[in-house]
Order: structure tokens, then C-alpha cells, then sequence
């Protein structure tokens, strides 16, 4: 088909020729402005032929003749297939042609030509390459079978050539723009009302485009190669149109921006249907009333998840390096390829861009990027579409912000119309997340209080492993008062807390700090688990607050698997079973902490044997306003029940679920018991304020390493024990104990007293002194040594590394 209204930038001549399947040829899909086929066009060119068309496709960049040039050029080898029929030329005909896509997107080459005795010059040229890359646009948004590979399009339907086209100048000192008539006539201007200001133009936008418009002008983001945008407006009469605009920066003497090239085309096959148009101003209706950047992530999913049948959905911000994923759909760990699961955290993962090279070269470009099946990705790319992955940037303000990734499992052609609905979306949703971003700044803020508040990370425990996760209210502004922490003991003990303060404010943030620091510091002085919480009930009734807090404290034997827990006003642990069965653990309970002064805490004690899972959750997990309590307590014991304990984590993610709309905080802490493989050996001695008592606990301490088998670091361990013991009896009153403890490669001595005050070695120590020298001797002699407070009291303690046992 021939079109005889073609002109643009000098050229009268355009026509698109598509590689074919068998790559091997370059074939004419469509050619306007031909005058009637006077040019002689041919219908195939060979790859392996010489021809302006397959040496710039060749070539990968653009090949100019002028008339003088393209007469050298067809007399240089009679025997070369020219694009135009030989003898048919004007005689100041040029011509350029320009390959159409790039690197493995080789699509074929467009070749222009027309009447200009100099050839093209370089503002021409420039334009030319921008129109040039508009035409590729729209090829790669029409299937191969509609482009007609077997011969040029004789049938109706939108033009491979945009007809409608038009060139601006914008000059940056002075704001002044040149517009030809083309670039008026698509945006609905009439020439004699143009101003030749580009406020002018940008005032044909659609709002929503205005800002991502402005932007591609400003010289600090634009780059000598070219940028691209498709935009919308609204003529006079109310219609919308797209059109694409590709701009490109020249530079002065100086160096410095002097001039913005562009090229405006009527977007044909970003043109949105009737159901895109529904969908599309939906999303928007929508996305107005949304203040959370989680409400306006979900809202994209619902949008685009079942119209584009995707299998997989990501809505991401952009931050630094890295990508804060704010939803995926679905939010199962196990649907994402391993990069996501070993990134996953309480909520979402996050993933750093050099991780992933190809998203970060699609965001660092701007343009949304379609790639097919079976395309070369990474697999953390290649795993969320191995049928086709579709990456739309998320533009605002002129800058990018975000990147929504839609996958497809199964073989996925991408149509013009998911095209035109993604980049519509695109603008969209920046936007949007802009907006929820600014207000969820404050939420932001309290969230990050809370989790300084918060362990930063939970200690190594023998015989178990315990995992924690906190997810903040998504309703409301204010800081909650969840909190959880794991206090390893002495003797293999270990404390697990998680407590809730009344309230979502600074000051319930405030209380839950200092529970969590006075319940760790009553818990390590070594105190009983109904002591700690009578302690920290005693603290908060003398706070000025009328706050009160819920806790559950559980004190756990990890070699024996005895655990004693202390319940007050907060909800009951709950059990899995090595066999998978759940039960709500019976804990009897006193009033929550604050409330009285003299309340008594009964503690309940129960046995764990090796495989069991102990659950600690606060009620933001299991009750809302749309969520009885006892049927919240009924998930988790279902969800724990199906869960694998083998990945601990994992069963905490799984107990989170997608718990959208959170008017309160949920912390859940876990604890997996599997039991010591080797115990320790302890014994206790109580030494006796005799004038012999020193002698006493040698004997004492010599008799228990022989029966243990120790016996090369005997003479070392009783003189560690000679100098604990004496230092007690010396500079303390009331009793004193003597604790032993080996374990597979370390003796642990520890002596006990009643008095609060540390030791401390003498920071000088005179040459006459017949005293001060027994804690020197313990550090110069022992591998670690320290002092812990005890109720009442203190314990000081030397650690020795043994060789092994004898027996």
C-alpha cells in the first residue's frame, strides 16, 4: 500500500522494511509518499547484499547519501540492489537509511529519502534518527503477522509510518520553541493562537502527564542520545489521543545545553480500547483515595491481575541501590525466585539493583521493556516471567520512583492494547505513590521508633533456635507499644518475653522501652520469672502513666526442656507438637502489669520435649474488628499445623499471612526446642566459713574433675578456685557457693556471694602488697572471665578450655 501525503524534515519518502523469520532478508513491509511507485522500491533485499538498507542495519547506526554520495555509491557496484530503482532518482535526490531497533531487538531499517541538493543536514538528520526510533516503537507493539512479513500491507488499519508527525525546536536560554504545523495540528492548536512558548504546549496535556512532560525538557535529565515518553492529551473536542515524543539535547561550543530536538507522533498503538479506557480511570478513582503507599500497590494488583492474566505481580519503590518491595502478588515466599526468598524479611523482601543488571539498565533508560519467552535474563528476573516479563518504571516529578513487574508463566505475546494499559498505569501509580509516600512519612517515622525499641537481632541459643516479627498498625499513624526480646541466662536458661503496652503513641512507645530494658535487667540479676513480672508490675503502678502492659515470660531450661511460664492479662503460648498437633497451652494468669501494686503472678510450668514449636504472639495478630478472637487463635493453630518447623523462619512468615488493613500491631515471637545433644555436668558446693574453708572446696573441686575425667587442667582449675573462694570470704558476709560446670571443652567455675559490689582488679599494685594479686592470677590463667548480678548478690565466673575427659 502506498500513501502519497508523506513530508517530513526534507523527506519525502519513507518505507519500512522488517527482517524476516528466517533472518536472512530484509522485506517492505510498508512505504508512503512513493509518487505512485515511481521510485521502483524492491519488494526483498538480501542481508547479504549490498544496499544502503542492510549496511546501516549491518552497521547498527544510520547511513546518509547525499545526491552526490548516493551516485558514487549505486556507480560503485552495478551489480548492488539499491533501495530505489536505479535511473528513477531525481537528480538531487539523498537519502539515509536507519536501522529500526537495537542490540538482540533488530527489527529491521527505515529508509527515508527526498529532494534537498546538500543532503540532510544535522539538525535533519537528528530528527530523522528521533522519528526513526518512533517507528520502531510502534513496530515492536505490532505482532509479526500483522506487520505482514510476506509483502507490503494492503489492508486497512494504523500505519507503520506515523502520517502524523511533527518537529519542535526549544531554544533553553530564552524558552523560545519553534513548532512546524504537524506538531499544532496533533496537539489541536491553530497555528495564528501558538506563542512559541512551551507552556503552551504542555497545557494540551493531561494533568497526570504534565509533570513526567516537563521533565523531559529539563537539560540536568535529558541526554544527547535521545529520551522517549508517550504522553496523552485532549483536543478540543474531548477526545484523548496519544502521541510519543522523543527529544534529544544539542550541546554549544561551550559545551554547555543550547537546543532540545523533538520529534511528536500520533501514538496509534498506545491508543487504549473502551475496557483499558474503564480500567484505567477506575484505577484513578481509586488511587485518589488511597494514603498508604500498601493501599496504592494493591490497588495496582487488582487492577492489572486479572485483565492481563499475570502470574506474578511486584510493585517496588526505588531507594538508593535498592528496591523496597511494598507488595507481591502472590506473597508466598516460594513463588519468587531465590534472590527474593533469601532477601525475605517480616513484611517484604528488599533486593539491590546490582543483583538484578537487566532491571537496572530498564530503570536507568526509563522505558518500559517487554521481554518475550525465552528471553536471556537473570534468574532472579527469569523466575518471576519465564513466559514474558513486562518492566514499567514508575515516573513522578520528573524523576523515577518506582517499578512495577508483571510476569507471565506460560508462552505471553504482548499486544499493543496491554501496552497502551501499562504505560497508562505507569503514570498512574507514580503519582499515586508519591502521594501515599508524603503520608506515610510520619507512619514511616513511628515505624522507625518502634524498631530501635526493638532487639536488632536475636541471640544464638544452644539447643534452639527463636525467630521474631513485627509488623506495624497499617491503620493510623501512631507508634504502637508490641514488644519481644530473648535474654539468655546463666545454667542454660533462657527467658523469652513478649508484652504489649496499652495504646498506639510516643508515650506507649515510651512505656514499652522501659518494660523491655526493667524486665531484661530484673530477668539477668537471675531473679524467678514470677519475681520479674511482679518487679516490673511494681515499676509501672510507680511510672506517672495510666498506661498498663500485658506480658507472657517464659523461662525455658533448654537442656532439660523444662519451661515455667508467667501469664499477665496477655494471651496464651501455643504448642506444636513434634507431630503437628497445636494446643492453646492452659497458663494461669494475674491482672496486666500496671494495674496493682500487690498483684501475685502464679507460674505454670510445662515440659517440652525436642521438635516442639512455642509461640508467643500479642493480639493485633488474632483479633480486630472484623476477627473474633477465638477464631484468630484458631488460624494459628492451623497455620502451625501445616507449617514446617524445619525452617523456623518460614513458619513465622506463614503466621503473618497478607495482614492488609492492621488496626493494630502484631509481634510474634517463635521458638523452636530441639534439646541438647551433650549436657553439661554441674555440681554445687557450699563453702563453709571455716578456717579451713579454701582447703574444703579444693578437695571438693579436685575430687568432681577427677570423676569427670579431667586431669591435665587440674592444677590450674584449683588454683582459680582457691582465689574465688578466698576473695568471697575475705571481702563478704553470709554464704558463699561454689558452682562447676563442664562442658565439651570448657570449665566453668563460678563462685556465689551476697554482696552487690563487682570485683575489680587494682590498677596499681605496689611490689610490697601482700594482697590484690588474685584476680591477676585468674585473667593471666583462664580463658574469660567476668562477674554477673544475682538476686541479693553477685557471681564470679573463670572459663578454662579443656583438652577433653579421661572417661
Amino acid at each position: 500500500m502506498t500513501r502519497a501525503s508523506f513530508a517530513f524534515c526534507g523527506a519525502e519518502l519513507a518505507a519500512v522494511y522488517v527482517l524476516t523469520e528466517g533472518a536472512d532478508e530484509l522485506r517492505l513491509a510498508e512505504v508512503v509518499g512513493d509518487r505512485g511507485g515511481t521510485y521502483g522500491l524492491p519488494a526483498v533485499i538480501g542481508l547479504g547484499s549490498r544496499s544502503p538498507a542492510t549496511d546501516a542495519y549491518r552497521a547498527a547506526r544510520p547511513l546518509w547519501l547525499s545526491p552526490a554520495e548516493l551516485s558514487a555509491y549505486t556507480a560503485g557496484d552495478p551489480r548492488g540492489v539499491t533501495p530505489v530503482g536505479a535511473g528513477t532518482l531525481p537528480p538531487k535526490f539523498s537519502l539515509g537509511a536507519l536501522p529500526l531497533g537495537h542490540g538482540a531487538a533488530k527489527l529491521g531499517c527505515l529508509v527515508v529519502g527526498g529532494e534537498t541538493a546538500d543532503g540532510f543536514d544535522a539538525d535533519r538528520r537528528s530528527l530523522l534518527e528521533l522519528y526513526a526510533d518512533q517507528v520502531a516503537a510502534g513496530l515492536e507493539s505490532v505482532p509479526a503477522r500483522v506487520v505482514g512479513r510476506a509483502g507490503p500491507r494492503s489492508h486497512p488499519g494504523p500505519t507503520l509510518v506515523p502520517l502524523h508527525s511533527g518537529a519542535f525546536t526549544l531554544t533553553m536560554d530564552t524558552g523560545h520553541m519553534e513548532a512546524d504545523e504537524r506538531v499544532l495540528e496533533l496537539l489541536g492548536i491553530a497555528p495564528e493562537d501558538f506563542d512559541s512558548r512551551v507552556e503552551t504546549l504542555l497545557s494540551c496535556a493531561v494533568p497526570d502527564d504534565i509533570p513526567a512532560l516537563m521533565a523531559v525538557v529539563e537539560p540536568g535529565r535529558l541526554s544527547s542520545s535521545g529520551e522517549q515518553l508517550a504522553f496523552r492529551i485532549r483536543r478540543p473536542g474531548g477526545e484523548l489521543r496519544w502521541l510519543g515524543l522523543r527529544c534529544r539535547l544539542r550541546f554549544g561550543a561551550d559545551g554547555m545545553p543550547e537546543r532540545v530536538l523533538g520529534v511528536v507522533a500520533d501514538a496509534v498503538y498506545l491508543r487504549p480500547t473502551d475496557d483499558e479506557v474503564a480500567i484505567v480511570q477506575g484505577l484513578s478513582a481509586r488511587l485518589a483515595g488511597a494514603s498508604t503507599v500498601r493501599d496504592v500497590s494493591r490497588m495496582v494488583v487488582d487492577a492489572l491481575r486479572q485483565p492481563l492474566d499475570a502470574s506474578r505481580i511486584a510493585v517496588a519503590e526505588l531507594e538508593a541501590d535498592r528496591l523496597l518491595v511494598t507488595i507481591l502478588d502472590p506473597p508466598e515466599p516460594d513463588s519468587w525466585p531465590g534472590v527474593w526468598q533469601t532477601e525475605w524479611r517480616s513484611e517484604w523482601p528488599d533486593a539491590s539493583c546490582h543483583a538484578l543488571p537487566t532491571l537496572q539498565n530498564a530503570l536507568r533508560d526509563g522505558h518500559m521493556s517487554l521481554w518475550p519467552p525465552g528471553a536471556d535474563l537473570e534468574p532472579g528476573l527469569l523466575g518471576i516471567g519465564p513466559g514474558g516479563l513486562a518492566v514499567v518504571p514508575l515516573p513522578a516529578d520528573g524523576r523515577l520512583i518506582g517499578v512495577c513487574l508483571v510476569g507471565w508463566d506460560t508462552d505471553h505475546e504482548f499486544t499493543p492494547e496491554e501496552r497502551s494499559l501499562l504505560t497508562a498505569v505507569a503514570g498512574l501509580v507514580g503519582n499515586a505513590l508519591r502521594r501515599a509516600h508524603a503520608l506515610d512519612a510520619g507512619h514511616e517515622l513511628a515505624r522507625m521508633l518502634q524498631r530501635s525499641l526493638l532487639p536488632r537481632k536475636l541471640p544464638v541459643l544452644p539447643g534452639g533456635v527463636a525467630v521474631a516479627r513485627y509488623l506495624p498498625a497499617t491503620v493510623g499513624l501512631e507508634v504502637g507499644g508490641d514488644w519481644y526480646d530473648v535474654i539468655p541466662l546463666s545454667d542454660g536458661h533462657v527467658a523469652l518475653v513478649i508484652g504489649d503496652v496499652q495504646g498506639h503513641s510516643a508515650a506507649a512507645a515510651t512505656i514499652m522501652g522501659q518494660m523491655r530494658t526493667a524486665v531484661r535487667a530484673y530477668a539477668v540479676e537471675g531473679h524467678p520469672p514470677d519475681v520479674v513480672v511482679s518487679r516490673a508490675n511494681r515499676l509501672l503502678v510507680g511510672m506517672e502513666t495510666d498506661l498498663f502492659a500485658t506480658c507472657l515470660y517464659v523461662d525455658l531450661d533448654m537442656e532439660e526442656g523444662i519451661a515455667i511460664f508467667v501469664r499477665a492479662g496477655h494471651l496464651p503460648p501455643v504448642l506444636r507438637h513434634p507431630d503437628g498437633r497445636t494446643e492453646e497451652l492452659v497458663v494461669e494468669g494475674g491482672p496486666p502489669l500496671g494495674v496493682l501494686a500487690d498483684a501475685e503472678f502464679t507460674m505454670t510450668e510445662a515440659g517440652l520435649v525436642p521438635g516442639t514449636v512455642l509461640t508467643l504472639l500479642t493480639d493485633g495478630l488474632v483479633e480486630s474488628s472484623q476477627l473474633p478472637l477465638e477464631e484468630g487463635m484458631r488460624h494459628v493453630g492451623e497455620a502451625l499445623a501445616a507449617a514446617d518447623p524445619s525452617d523456623i523462619g518460614r513458619v513465622a512468615d506463614e503466621l503473618l499471612g497478607t495482614a492488609d488493613g492492621r488496626d493494630d500491631d502484631v509481634a510474634v515471637l517463635l521458638l523452636r526446642y530441639d534439646g541438647s545433644r551433650v549436657r553439661p555436668l554441674r555440681t554445687h558446693w557450699t563453702v563453709w566459713r571455716l578456717t579451713n574453708a579454701v582447703l574444703h572446696a579444693r578437695r571438693f573441686a579436685a575430687r568432681t574433675l577427677r570423676s569427670w575425667g579431667v586431669a591435665e587442667e587440674v592444677d590450674i582449675a584449683l588454683l582459680v578456685v582457691s582465689e574465688l573462694v578466698t576473695n568471697a570470704i575475705a571481702h563478704t558476709q553470709g554464704e558463699v557457693g561454689l558452682d562447676l560446670t563442664l562442658s565439651s571443652d570448657r570449665l566453668r567455675i563460678a563462685v556465689n556471694d551476697t554482696s552487690p559490689r563487682s570485683p575489680v582488679i587494682p590498677a596499681d599494685l605496689d611490689w610490697e602488697a601482700t594482697g590484690g594479686r588474685g584476680l591477676l592470677i585468674v585473667e593471666a590463667t583462664t580463658a574469660s572471665w567476668g562477674s554477673l548480678p544475682l538476686s541479693g548478690g553477685k557471681q564470679v565466673w573463670a572459663e578454662i578450655e579443656v583438652s577433653g575427659t579421661g572417661s
